[in-house]
């Protein structure tokens, strides 16, 4: 064993299913898991709403919380649930010597504003000037329509006192891959000791949604397993959730007396052009890359249910029968940013209870017997950029 090994010590986690990773291991295990619908509010799309959150538990200041808007909110109240978990809450110490690498969006627009311009707009011809008058009026001056995307990281350096360097990156699940291969390589490095890690994402918001059906690919069919989405029904169901980790290096970690739900293997990531064979070309050259071998094993799989990307994920899995899917989407919603944070933090957890999740969609995913050893977790984004890792026992 490598003292620069990185392990998995404190995991965060809230999607509709509940808040922490206990609750989702008891969700996602007990019985048959079945998924939390909202059919209602953004009808003919569904979405995976957000649990009864008490805020108040991870940020315990009214003034912090008002601040925020919700993504930013259940991003600061994830991670505090991580440091939390990792016994690293109350050491300002170690807070303060901690990193951060958080994966964000550009958050909400401010609806009422675009609905003031758009009706201004249809009094006035001055359209230059009057947006000028909302922007100036209308807006706080350190915001543009949405806010910027490193306000996550900022709030929870100022709520959780988590004070090292920081990194915010942007572009959907591209982001959340490369925030976990980027933290983990500085672990690796020396250039980290202890790192938090994750992402957040609220869907329960129009522009949340705009995004998606702007390109065709939310589900107007209603809710149906992941891997069973019809062309003509869309594909992508979204959800509101989040995962933080915390990671450490082995050394730093057996320092302080912590032992590690797991390791984080390696990661790899890619950008494949979305037509023709070649994502599923690039897939398959990815998880070689990998080698985890031709033992069983489980995959945790962030797969969206966009159409394209979903098949190419599925034949690459079909075509390797050792591995087990778990389409995870299928009860928690497509997680954007926080997709690959979400499927690491799940195969942490199945390595560390030494077994498998039940299938989630029995027509299309396998049982699985042996105790986890190895798992392998990945997100292949809706609509461009792809990763994948393998999360192993400490």
């Amino acid at each position: 064993m490598d003292p620069k090994d990185v392990v998995i010590t404190g995991l965060g986690i809230v999607s509709s299913l509940g808040v922490g990773a206990d609750t989702h291991w008891r969700a996602l295990t007990t019985g048959t898991p079945s998924p939390v619908l909202d059919e209602e509010r953004f009808a003919p799309y569904t979405v995976h709403p957000l649990p009864e959150i008490d805020w108040s538990a991870q940020i315990p200041k009214r003034g912090d919380q008002r601040q925020m808007e919700t993504w930013q909110r259940l991003g600061t109240y994830t991670a505090g649930l991580a440091l939390e978990d990792a016994g690293l809450k109350e050491d300002s110490e170690l807070c303060a010597a901690m990193d951060m690498v958080v994966a964000a969006g550009g958050g909400e627009r401010d609806v009422e504003v675009d609905q003031a311009i758009l009706d201004a707009s249809l009094t006035r011809n001055d359209h230059d000037i009057l947006l000028n008058e909302k922007l100036t009026t209308e807006l706080r001056p350190t915001l543009f329509l949405a806010q910027l995307s490193n306000l996550l990281a900022g709030n929870i350096s100022i709520v959780h006192k988590v004070t090292g360097s920081s990194r915010t990156f942007m572009g959907e699940e591209g982001a959340g891959v490369a925030a976990i291969e980027t933290a983990a390589a500085r672990i690796r490095s020396g250039q980290s000791s202890h790192l938090l890690v994750g992402a957040s994402f609220q869907t329960e918001h129009p522009d949340m949604l705009l995004a998606y059906e702007l390109g065709g690919f939310l589900q107007r069919g209603g809710w149906s397993p992941v891997w069973q989405r019809r062309p003509e029904d869309g594909g992508v169901i979204t959800g509101s959730g989040a995962a933080f980790l915390v990671l450490e290096s082995r050394a730093h970690a057996e320092k302080r007396g912590r032992k590690p739900y797991a390791a984080i293997g390696p990661v790899v990531s890619g950008r494949a052009q979305r037509e023709g064979e070649a994502l599923q070309e690039t897939l398959e050259i990815m998880l070689s890359g990998l080698g985890g071998g031709d033992a069983p094993m489980l995959a945790i799989s962030g797969a969206s249910g966009a159409h394209a990307a979903t098949r190419a994920e599925k034949a690459v899995l079909d075509a390797h029968g050792n591995l087990v899917p778990r389409g995870f989407s299928s009860l928690t919603g497509h997680l954007k940013e926080a997709q690959f944070p979400f499927a690491v933090a799940l195969s942490a957890l199945a390595v560390h209870y030494g077994r498998a999740y039940p299938s989630f969609d029995a027509e299309n995913e396998k049982t699985y017997e042996p105790k986890p050893s190895a798992v392998l977790a990945t997100a292949v984004g809706y609509n461009c950029f792809e990763g994948m890792g393998l999360v192993l026992q400490p």
